[in-house]
């Protein structure tokens, strides 16, 4: 039988998720900052960026959809066995636009499901500063 984390050892890898998603280059880049990592429960903030926006206000629904892929990848590692694998992928995700955020910090609260042997489901919320929501997102994450 091959040798199996201790319960430090994977507490120790799910920590470590969060500096290795901030540190890829698209990630880096959009400038998305991690407020909670709790198991299966995060909250990924994304400061206002004009450049971000269709027109100087409003994010682009492009980057709505990068951060609720982004917050619902985070909530499927928060908590996940690394004895299972590393190999990991967004295989499916829904987005409902509700409204926009203008000239507004992007905040995105994920939070697990359900998770199987491989897949993780998981809901993510997108709303602006002062709460309203912006979008609605149901993702499936594969870790292999």
């Amino acid at each position: 039988m091959p040798y199996a984390l201790t319960d430090e050892e994977q507490q120790a890898r799910r920590r470590a998720v969060v500096e290795v998603m901030q540190a890829t280059p698209f990630l880096a880049g959009l400038g998305a900052v991690v407020d909670r990592y709790e198991p299966d429960d995060i909250r990924v903030r994304l400061p206002f960026r004009a450049d971000l926006t269709n027109d100087g206000a409003a994010y682009h629904g492009g980057v709505i959809a990068s951060m609720i892929d982004t917050a619902g990848a985070l909530a499927a590692w928060s908590n996940h066995d690394f004895d299972k694998g590393t190999r990991a992928a967004t295989v499916s995700m829904t987005v409902q636009y509700l409204s926009a955020a203008r000239h507004s910090d992007l905040v995105c609260d994920a939070r697990t499901v359900r998770r199987g042997n491989e897949l993780i489901f998981t809901e993510i919320t997108a709303t602006d500063a002062d709460g309203k929501v912006v979008a609605h997102g149901v993702q499936t994450y594969r870790i292999a």
